[in-house]
C-alpha cells in the first residue's frame, strides 16, 4: 500500500509555516492517540504513527527539503534514499549504512535538539474570521451589529484539562512532561542524540487516563455564541475589526484567540465613494441648466436644496462641503461631489420644436450640421 502525501496526512499546504505544521500535528496526535481511542485502539494507533511520521519529516528543515524534491523516494532504501544518489534516508549515507539520517547530524550539531526541548505549556487558541456585509450608510456613520459564530470554547466540565472531573492528568513517563524524547543513533561521527516528538503523549507531555466524557478529552466543545460588534463611522470595504479573546479556546489553559470581522459594503443606488468623498449624479433639464434653478440633491443626511447657476454645462461638478464620509481617525467629514447630467428630451411636440428653432434663429445658431463647412472640416480631417 503506497504512502499518503505527508502534507495531506497533516492537512496543511506545502507553503505551511513551521508553527502551522506543529499545530496541525498536535491536533491530530491528540485525536488519534491510543489512550483517547480505546474502543478502536488499533486503527487509532496506525493513524497516530502515520501522523508522527509525517511530522518527523516536515518539522525538520533538511528532511522537508529532501521530501519536497524527491517525495517518499528520499527515504526509501530501495531507491537509494533519493534520486540524488546520496542515500538521504533509511538506507544510510554512501557505503557506511547504519540507518542514520543526514538531517539528524545537522540537527544534533546546529541546535535541533534545543529547538524542540521546551516544556509544553499553555497554547493560545486560533483566530477566527467572520465576513459581515453592511450598508453604505452603516459604513459611513457606524452601527452596532449582532452576529453569531461557531467556535471551540473551554469545556465547562473539565475546565480545559481533558480529564474526567474527579480524575487527574498524569505527566508522561516517557518524556517526563517535555513532549520530546531523545533518540540515540549511530552515525559516521559516532553515537549521536536527536530529539523527536514523544509518540506516547503526542508531544503534549501529559497522559489522560480517563478522558472527559463531555468533551471526549479535547478540553473544549463546539458552541454557537452571539456577539455585538461595534462598527465605527468611516469604515470602508475590506476593513478589518479585531475582537479580542473571541476566537478559538486555548490549549492547556492558554488564552483564547481573537475574532477578526471583515467588512463588505453593499453598493448604493445613488452614491459612490472616493476616499472620504461621496460622488452623486443628478439629472437636470435643458431649461434648468440654461436659466438656472433650485433643485433637490440627495445626501447622506437627507435631501437639501441646491442652486444650479444659469448657464450650467453638462458634466459640471459642484462640491457640497462636509456632506461626505466621516473620517475614521476623526477630524471632520469629506465632501459630496454632485455632477449634473443634462437630460435632452426625446419627444417634442411640433410647437416645442418650433420654439426651439425660433430660439436657435434668435441666437444665430444653425441647426443643420452640414452647413458652416461641417462636411469640409470632416474632409480635411480625414484627407478625403
Amino acid at each position: 500500500m503506497s504512502k499518503r502525501d505527508y502534507y495531506e496526512v497533516l492537512g496543511v499546504s506545502r507553503n505551511a509555516s513551521e508553527d502551522e505544521i506543529k499545530k496541525a500535528y498536535r491536533k491530530l496526535a491528540r485525536k488519534y492517540h491510543p489512550d483517547v481511542n480505546r474502543e478502536n485502539k488499533d486503527e487509532a494507533e496506525e493513524k497516530f504513527k502515520e501522523v508522527s511520521e509525517a511530522y518527523e519529516v516536515l518539522s525538520d528543515a533538511s528532511k522537508k527539503a529532501q521530501y519536497d524534491q524527491f517525495g517518499h523516494a528520499a527515504f526509501d532504501p530501495a531507491q537509494g534514499g533519493g534520486s540524488n544518489g546520496y542515500g538521504f534516508g533509511g538506507g544510510g549515507y554512501g557505503g557506511f549504512g547504519g540507518g542514520f539520517d543526514v538531517g539528524d547530524i545537522f540537527e544534533s550539531f546546529f541546535g535541533g535538539g534545543a529547538r524542540g526541548g521546551r516544556r509544553p505549556g499553555p497554547e493560545r487558541g486560533d483566530d477566527l474570521r467572520y465576513d459581515l456585509k453592511i450598508s453604505f450608510e452603516e459604513a459611513a456613520f457606524g452601527v452596532e451589529k449582532e452576529i453569531e459564530i461557531n467556535r471551540d470554547e473551554q469545556c465547562d466540565a473539565c475546565h480545559g484539562t481533558g480529564a474526567e472531573p474527579g480524575t487527574h492528568v498524569d505527566t508522561c513517563p516517557d518524556c517526563h512532561g517535555t513532549g520530546q524524547v531523545q533518540v540515540a543513533q549511530q552515525t559516521i561521527l559516532g553515537r549521536m542524540m536527536s530529539v523527536r516528538p514523544c509518540p506516547r503523549c503526542g508531544a503534549t507531555g501529559k497522559i489522560i487516563k480517563t478522558p472527559c466524557k463531555k468533551c471526549g478529552g479535547k478540553g473544549h466543545q463546539r458552541k454557537r455564541k452571539k456577539l455585538t460588534v461595534k462598527i465605527p463611522a468611516g469604515v470602508d470595504e475590506g476593513s478589518r475589526l479585531r475582537v479580542a479573546g473571541e476566537g478559538q479556546a486555548g490549549e492547556r489553559g492558554g488564552p483564547s484567540g481573537d475574532l477578526y470581522v471583515y467588512l463588505f459594503v453593499k453598493e448604493h443606488p445613488l452614491f459612490e465613494r472616493d476616499g472620504n468623498d461621496v460622488l452623486c449624479e443628478v439629472p437636470i433639464s435643458i431649461v434648468q441648466a440654461t436659466l438656472g434653478a433650485d433643485i433637490e440633491v440627495p445626501t447622506l443626511d437627507g435631501r437639501l436644496t441646491f442652486r444650479v447657476p444659469e448657464g450650467t454645462q453638462p458634466g459640471t461638478v459642484f462640491r457640497l462641503r462636509d456632506k461626505g464620509i466621516p473620517s475614521l481617525r476623526g477630524g471632520g467629514r469629506g465632501d459630496q461631489l454632485v455632477r449634473v447630467k443634462v437630460v435632452v428630451p426625446k419627444k417634442l411636440s411640433d410647437k416645442q420644436k418650433d420654439l426651439l428653432k425660433t430660439f436657435a434663429h434668435e441666437t444665430g445658431e444653425n441647426i443643420n450640421p452640414e452647413e458652416k463647412g461641417f462636411l469640409k472640416k470632416v474632409k480635411n480631417l480625414f484627407g478625403v
